[in-house]
């Protein structure tokens, strides 16, 4: 690989590093913004709040890959769509960090943070799509798994990187501070990533494969009427899977900072330092599925399958760990979770890459990940209702066996991306 591809591939890269910082500084927030958005009700009622908010952000994702990707990413091309949604993504991240509070406003208040977060997700749902396409058009499919990880790594870095500076704003500012003007400091630093990521598109090429369709006039003029008609079997069982990966992502990744000061008994800078800690080790676990993929066990949907099941076999020693209290245990139990959780995303950017066609890749791709939001965004509202009547201890492990069933059904009824001695879907 070439310096262009490499470019490519880090622009992808950039753009998943950005969604990370992005998306886990609200996480991070989340208990420190419930009662100054939510007040008046209980503790619980005000955290439920806070994640629908988030879910906002998810809903809107499928609803930005199809228009983003429909309209610029399959007709215009893969670097024009991440150009221009990069500047909407971390622009509008950024702006939360000036948002009024309900003491200030009103109902106003959560009304915009909905409005900013849905319509910020707009944005971010074009990301994987064309990130995905424009990087796995790139790379030759013996190297696709393993370049595919370490783009999707980029949301783990970003996350990593946010929880550093939540951690070290922690410790400078007090607990008093960052619950009154911490979260804004936190929110603000969103630009930085977002210039890096536009700088790496702004000068990187277009994919040769979209600039062969231009120049061969094999632009579709409604991809996502053909992605229907042809691969509506592929984008099912493919949306099965996101639904259930991502619900299992928001139960763990997202809700890890919530339930380490709820449960585990973490302080706010402990917090910081464990969700760095078990990012690293998810960064481990997707670099090292990625490179199994791609060699020992020669396949995407095969590796996806295997590391389901370990993952899903793993899963409620691991939450009891999680639950017990203190940082060894829940850096335990959660690092578990998450090197596994890591390992079964390696795959996906060449699964759903090679799924569909060329001519619809960015919008198929995008909306086959972001379509699984459209109910997994609801995962960590749903947890913490269920936690209500049973428990957390007990709701927790049960709502992420649920979802993991759902996400190994509909890698059973998909099919074999890179079987032995086919050719190379991406061309297609």
């Amino acid at each position: 690989m070439g310096w262009a591809q490499w470019r490519a591939v880090l622009a992808a890269w950039a753009g998943w590093l950005l969604d990370g910082y992005v998306t886990i500084a609200y996480a991070l927030s989340a208990t420190l913004i419930a009662p100054l958005f939510f007040p008046g009700g209980s503790r619980p009622a005000a955290l439920i709040m806070t994640f629908l908010a988030f879910s906002a952000n998810g809903v809107a994702r499928p609803l930005g890959s199809l228009v983003f990707g429909n309209y610029v990413g399959d007709r215009m091309g893969r670097r024009a769509m991440l150009v221009l949604t990069v500047l909407g993504f971390s622009l509008l991240g950024t702006s939360r960090a000036f948002l009024p509070t309900y003491g200030e406003i009103g109902i106003l208040a959560p009304a915009l943070l909905f409005l900013i977060l849905f319509i910020e997700g707009m944005f971010a749902g074009a990301e994987y799509g064309g990130g995905t396409a424009l990087s796995m058009e790139q790379v030759p499919p013996e190297r696709r798994g393993a370049v595919g990880a370490f783009v999707q790594s980029g949301f783990g870095t970003g996350y990593f990187i946010a929880a550093l500076a939540y951690g070290l704003l922690s410790r400078a500012l007090g607990p008093g501070p960052m619950a009154s003007v911490g979260w804004r400091y936190l929110f603000a630093t969103s630009v930085v990533p977002g210039l890096v990521a536009f700088a790496l598109r702004y000068s990187t090429p277009e994919s040769p494969v979209f600039s062969d369709m231009a120049r061969s006039g094999a632009v579709e003029r409604i991809p996502a009427w053909r992605l229907v008609r042809e691969s509506w079997r592929e984008l099912g069982a493919a949306l099965m899977i996101t639904t259930g990966l991502l619900a299992i992502n928001g139960i763990t990744f997202s809700l890890y900072p919530t339930i380490f000061l709820e449960y585990s008994g973490l302080s706010g800078y402990e917090m910081g330092v464990a969700v760095a800690l078990v990012n690293l080790i998810s960064l481990l676990g997707v670099w090292s599925g990625g490179a199994l993929a791609s060699s020992l066990l020669r396949g995407r949907r095969r590796a996806m399958l295997i590391y389901s099941a370990a993952f899903l076999a793993s899963m409620y020693p691991a939450s009891l760990a999680v639950l017990r209290g203190g940082m060894a245990l829940a850096l335990a139990g959660s690092g578990a979770q998450a090197f596994l959780e890591a390992m079964i995303f390696a795959p996906l950017p060449a699964f759903l890459s090679e799924s569909f066609s060329r001519r619809y890749r960015a919008t198929g791709a995008g909306l086959a990940y972001n379509g699984g939001l459209i109910v997994g965004s609801f995962a960590i509202p749903i947890t913490l209702a269920a936690a209500g009547a049973l428990g957390f201890p007990i709701a927790w492990p049960l709502t992420i066996a649920a979802w993991g069933a759902l996400m190994i059904a509909g890698m059973l009824l998909s099919r074999e991306t890179w079987p032995a001695g086919a050719g190379d879907a991406i061309a297609r």
